[in-house]
C-alpha cells in the first residue's frame, strides 16, 4: 500500500463552516477600512441575489445590517433612469425623478432598526422626504384611508394606514447612514418607517398608491402583522 504523504495537498476543499469562519474574520479586519467595507457590501449584496442556499443572509457586515431580497434578482437603477409615482386616490397624481426628490425639504431621523429575525443596528439616520409632504403635494382625496408601496424589484408591496403614512418619522428616504442609499440598502429610494420592524420599510420603492382600505404587503400575506409596530413604539405619534 502505498504511504500517505504528511504535506496538506493544495487546493484542498475548505468546508462551509470554515468558509464562514474565514469571511467573518475578514469582515470584522473591514470594519476599519471604509473603502474595504464599501467593497463588502456590494459583494455580500450581489451574492445574496444569486444565493440559492440563502447563506449570504447570515455573513456578517460591519455596517451591522443583512442583505435579502425576495427575488433571484434586482434591477439597477440610477440617476437617469430612477420613477417614482404617487397615484391611487389624489387629485394630482404625478412621478418624481431622483433629483426632483432631492429638491424637496429633506428630514433627517435617528432610531434603532429592528428585524423580525433578530438582528438590529442602533442609532442608525435616515434622511429623505416626509411622505406626508409627498402626499400633501398630491392632494389625497376624502376616500383615501391607507397607502400601498410598490417596487421596483416587482415583487415587493407594503401597506401603511393614512395615520401612519403621515406621521414625522416615515420616510421617502434617499440617504442611509449619512451616505446616498446603495443598490444594496434598497436604494436608490426606499421606504423608511421608523417605529415599525424593518420588514415594513420597503426598499427599491417605485410607487406610492393612495387606496380606500389597507392591501396587506408581501409578508403580511404571509403571516406577518399587517402593523408592524415595535414593542416601544409611540403609536400615537402625532402626524406632520
Amino acid at each position: 500500500m502505498a504511504g500517505r504523504s504528511g504535506k496538506k495537498a493544495e487546493g484542498a476543499p475548505v468546508g462551509r463552516r470554515a468558509l464562514l469562519g474565514m469571511l467573518a474574520a475578514g469582515a470584522a479586519g473591514l470594519a476599519t477600512a471604509p473603502y474595504l467595507q464599501r467593497g463588502w457590501e456590494g459583494v455580500l449584496g450581489a451574492a445574496s441575489q444569486v444565493d440559492p442556499t440563502g447563506l449570504s443572509g447570515v455573513l456578517p457586515n460591519p455596517g451591522g445590517f443583512r442583505y435579502y431580497s425576495v427575488v433571484g434578482s434586482v434591477p439597477r437603477k440610477h440617476e437617469n433612469d430612477y420613477e417614482l409615482t404617487i397615484d391611487g386616490l389624489v387629485d394630482r397624481p404625478r412621478t418624481y425623478t431622483l433629483p426632483e426628490l432631492r429638491a424637496l425639504r429633506q428630514t433627517r431621523v435617528v432610531h434603532d432598526v429592528l428585524c423580525t429575525d433578530g438582528w438590529r443596528v442602533d442609532d442608525t439616520p435616515f434622511e429623505g422626504v416626509r411622505l406626508a409632504d409627498i402626499l400633501d403635494a398630491a392632494g389625497v382625496r376624502a376616500e383615501g384611508k391607507a397607502i400601498r408601496f410598490t417596487c421596483f424589484d416587482g415583487a415587493y408591496t407594503e401597506s401603511l394606514t393614512l395615520d401612519q403614512a403621515r406621521r414625522p418619522d416615515v420616510l421617502v428616504a434617499l440617504n442611509m447612514q449619512d451616505k446616498p442609499i446603495t443598490h444594496e440598502h434598497g436604494g436608490p429610494v426606499r421606504l423608511y418607517v421608523a417605529p415599525m420592524y424593518f420588514y415594513k420599510s420597503a426598499k427599491w420603492l417605485a410607487g406610492i398608491t393612495v387606496t380606500d382600505k389597507v392591501v396587506p404587503g408581501f409578508w403580511e400575506e404571509r403571516g406577518y402583522e399587517v402593523d408592524g409596530w415595535l414593542d416601544d413604539a409611540d403609536r400615537g405619534g402625532e402626524a406632520a
